[in-house]
């Protein structure tokens, strides 16, 4: 495959991933302990821990998908941002002061002094396996994205990434992953801010026709304001957007390490603040070049036809029909603009912005893949040294066969994500499937944290019983609407948005544990 990138773009992407695997690896002289591995010493200020929630937030496919969304629909999905500062508010008040009240690190060790060590290795379990889930999609995607830019294979860019995040997380701890989240956001920030100003200048009428026709489009819509339940409108992509936050904020265990990183109460919370306010404001940017490259390819047919006949000869390849010029171009002409959203961004990219500045943005894609991927390889390695070897096997572990532990779960977490990913080219239809199912692990535990928060009547088995009758709601919402649910079951498919599932489940949870626990004490 030849790259479509010049040579100034390829250098401009070369420098940044050997700066930003530079400055991980110079941590490497401050995480030689277990405090500093886990904890960067408890040591950093508001702001970076804020930009680094930030640059968490802001994964690569968020970038691609949301620029997508916005092109071939609207800006509902940005409604999810607004949700941000209702959760924030709730982690404020509640969630610092919990985690931070103790020398603990992890994020489950309270739910065993609430439950039991059933609770808190079922939360292991869970995050784990979604945050394997995560390494492996995100570094999949972001490299099926950019093998047609860089011109390298989708196996080579997975295996690059994976091992420079992996070997400067190893070396440079929660430290690392910080300090170079935050000069990935700033790079992410800069170049999304130019991107917008040339398509901008782009527009052959001038920037007034960008808004012109976006908005004959319905593309700055944040959608239906009705009150169906069937439909991702206003409403339920913000219920929504507050329970995966609450969930994030609460018990995602790379938010919580975060929280403990800070000097102090008042940075914890300052950071919480400056993530929950600047991702919806700069989640902006990402539907704003939606929508403005709706307006430059509409108004550029040549444009627009190119990019589909790219994504009619991938589609054809990848089921193995011929790819002949009548068959490429009948396909494309079935394609509707939610079909090539994604791929809209990376062609502009390619065949728009100046040189340098197209290799600023890919490395902004490589930013938030990066990002986020360090930030599950230090949270899963600090998990399974404390609530693994250090919890059943070592309590009175020593200094240095902790670390080595820390290192080897990462090394172990890093290698086990690339090799998902590279998993994932195979079995790509896997990808959709697990992303359901791990909403059943994720909806389980944040009903259970918020029971043990909520609730001081319910007790262990009122835990156990609201857990188990939640997951089998949640499995059941969540496998009822795909394509392999049973014919003669047709009649009992959720009949709801999958959007409130995690609500659903969540809820249910919580309810049913709080009435099992009032009964339990009425009849003591």
């Amino acid at each position: 495959m030849n790259s479509e990138l010049r040579t100034g773009d390829l250098i401009v992407l070369l420098v940044y991933m050997a700066g930003v695997f530079g400055l991980g690896c110079w941590f490497s002289r401050k995480s030689s302990n277990t405090k500093e591995f886990m904890a960067a010493g408890r040591s950093l200020p508001g702001w970076a821990v804020g930009l680094s929630i930030f640059g968490t937030y802001v994964s690569s496919i968020g970038i691609l998908g949301n620029t997508g969304k916005a092109f071939g629909s609207n800006w509902n999905s940005w409604v999810f941002g607004l949700s941000l500062p209702i959760a924030a508010l709730v982690a404020v008040r509640y969630f610092i002061p919990l985690y931070r009240s103790t020398d603990a690190v992890s994020a489950y060790s309270h739910l065993e002094t609430r439950f039991g060590p059933w609770a808190r290795t079922y939360a292991l379990v869970c995050y784990l396996l979604t945050q394997l889930a995560r390494v492996g999609t995100i570094l999949y995607l972001v490299a099926l994205a950019l093998a047609p830019l860089t011109g390298w294979d989708v196996r080579t860019i997975i295996l690059v990434t994976g091992l420079l995040v992996t070997v400067y997380t190893l070396l440079g701890g929660i430290e690392a992953v910080i300090w170079t989240d935050v000069a990935q956001s700033i790079v992410l920030v800069g170049g999304t801010f130019l991107c917008a100003a040339v398509l901008l200048w782009e527009m052959p009428e001038g920037p007034g026709q960008l808004f012109a026709v976006a908005a004959a489009g319905d593309k700055f819509s944040l959608g239906s304001f009705g009150p169906s339940l069937t439909e991702s409108t206003f409403w339920v992509v913000l219920i929504y957007g507050i329970f995966i936050n609450l969930q994030n904020f609460g018990i995602d265990q790379g938010f919580v390490q975060r929280y403990i990183t800070a000097k102090t109460d008042r940075d914890a919370k300052f950071s919480v603040w400056m993530g929950a306010i600047l991702f919806p404001i700069i989640s902006i940017l990402f539907f704003f070049i939606g929508s403005g490259l709706f307006s430059l390819y509409h108004t550029t047919p040549d444009l627009l036809n190119d990019v589909r006949l790219q994504v009619a000869e991938t589609r054809l390849a990848a089921d193995n029909i011929t790819t002949t010029e009548s068959a490429i171009a009948a396909k494309a002409a079935t394609l509707t603009d939610a079909d090539i959203g994604d791929r809209v961004l990376p062609h502009f990219i390619v065949h728009k912005l100046p040189t340098g500045l197209a290799g600023l943005m890919i490395a902004a894609i490589f930013a938030a893949a990066m990002s986020s991927m360090d930030t599950s390889l230090n949270s899963a390695a600090t998990l399974i040294f404390c609530d693994i070897y250090q919890r059943y096997w070592r309590p009175n572990v020593g200094e240095r066969e902790s670390m080595t532990v820390l290192y080897v779960s990462t090394l172990v977490f890093g290698v086990a994500g690339t090799v998902a990913a590279l998993a994932m080219i195979r079995v790509r239809s896997a990808l959709d499937a697990w992303w359901n199912l791990q909403g059943i692990f994720t909806g389980g535990m944040l009903g259970l944290f918020l029971l043990g928060l909520i609730s001081r009547r319910a007790r262990n088995p009122q835990a156990i019983v609201a857990v188990v009758v939640g997951i089998l709601l949640i499995l059941w919402l969540s496998l009822s609407v795909m394509s392999y649910w049973p014919a003669a079951l047709s009649g009992w498919k959720n009949p709801l948005h999958q959007n409130l599932t995690i609500v659903i489940g969540t809820s249910s949870i919580v309810l049913l544990g709080v009435l099992a626990g009032t009964f339990a004490r009425s009849e003591a």
